[in-house]
């Protein structure tokens, strides 16, 4: 997988010489580095990506089986930093250990700020839009006189730009607040369960969300890591956001379910990362409604990632690849009733575009 700064990622280890590194690892900082790793399908090399995330471990299980007398571990941690492998090596119990560089974030300064007279620096404020009330109270508090009037203010934080070569609008496009307020509302245009009010309002910190909540590719989720600065993150998922409306098989690019049925299940967001018994993270993203989905087997709720349902396998009809499961409620009053969680890995981002038969039609 691809950690993302403030994602959380639980692992459950098995392999001794990992369980170690781990125990050593949380009786030290706490800290290790997660990067992507690859095979390949032709000649079964391995390689790693050149960007990772630290990790920060904040829960420890540590278990032991009472038959063979092996130690397990399972372990929560949470993306910190961004990093560059420098160089690698192999440890003679032959863990990754690497040098790495600490990728900072790139603030961009105020570019209008040496062409703005001081008598405009007090409307660099973002005027209310619309009817303005302007209310007179006496030393009471109560209200003498109120006037309304509409707000026909000419003058901005951006009325500078008349002094540079460039027009007002090409700062708009990389002007922190106005990029954050755009994002969400393209989000809230998804589902109405992305409420825009509980997205992180820090540029950082909302590129972090939306980089963790799409439905991107490694490759995809690898290139916003790379980016040093916030408001370019922000710009590309944008690009990525308008562009995506139905999410296809990434196998056959069969469409499998609509962006308008994304919801949250979980507090972090609609993706999550959870872990199976057999130590696989699967990434996924929650669903309402699915199509050209087949589903294997019976319901079962045991080790339910969400309490309270019972999952099944789903399948893509066109090609029999893994799509996720079915989650269908075991108890009554739980809201909704069903849905369904996608693996990151087994779907990508397609165009909805309309033919002669009204069908959808995915694009990359």
């Amino acid at each position: 997988m691809v950690l993302v700064p403030g994602q959380t990622i639980p692992l459950h280890l098995f392999h001794q010489h990992t369980v170690a590194m781990i125990k050593g690892v949380v009786d030290s900082d706490k800290t290790f580095g997660i990067v992507a790793h690859r095979f390949s399908p032709t000649d079964n090399s391995s390689t790693i990506a050149n960007i990772g995330t630290t990790a920060e471990i904040y829960s420890v299980k540590d278990e032991t089986d009472d038959h063979t007398g092996l130690s397990s571990i399972r372990v929560k941690a949470r993306g910190r930093q961004r990093f560059e492998i420098l160089e690698t090596k192999r440890s003679p119990t032959g863990i990754l250990m690497a040098k790495v560089a600490i990728l900072p974030e790139k603030v961009l300064p105020d570019f209008l700020l040496g062409a703005r007279p001081d008598s405009h620096c007090k409307f660099c404020c973002r005027p209310e839009e619309g009817v303005v009330t302007h209310t007179a109270v006496d030393r009471n508090g109560q209200v003498l006189a109120s006037i309304s009037m509409l707000n026909n203010r000419q003058i901005n934080k951006f009325t500078s730009a008349y002094c540079t070569p460039w027009p007002p609008w090409v700062y708009e496009m990389y002007d922190p607040e106005l990029v954050v307020e755009r994002i969400k509302k393209e989000l809230q245009q998804w589902n109405n369960t992305l409420n825009p009010e509980k997205l992180p309002n820090d540029a950082i910190e909302l590129s972090y969300w939306v980089a963790q909540n799409l439905p991107l590719d490694d490759t995809r989720r690898l290139n916003l890591l790379s980016l040093n600065n916030a408001i370019q993150r922000l710009r590309c998922a944008l690009s990525i956001i308008q562009k995506c409306s139905v999410l296809c098989c990434k196998d056959c690019n069969v469409p499998i379910s609509h962006k308008t049925e994304v919801f949250c299940m979980s507090v972090e967001g609609p993706l999550g990362a959870y872990v199976n018994p057999g130590g696989h993270i699967h990434e996924t993203l929650t669903v309402y409604k699915v199509q050209n989905v087949d589903l294997i087997g019976r319901p079962t709720k045991e080790h339910s990632w969400f309490p309270g349902y019972a999952w099944t396998i789903a399948q893509c009809k066109s090609c029999n690849s893994h799509l996720g499961w079915r989650f269908t409620a075991t108890k009554r009053n739980l809201t909704p009733e069903k849905f369904y969680g996608i693996t990151r890995a087994s779907v990508v981002p397609g165009l909805e575009q309309q033919d002669e038969e009204n069908e959808w039609m995915p694009s990359l």
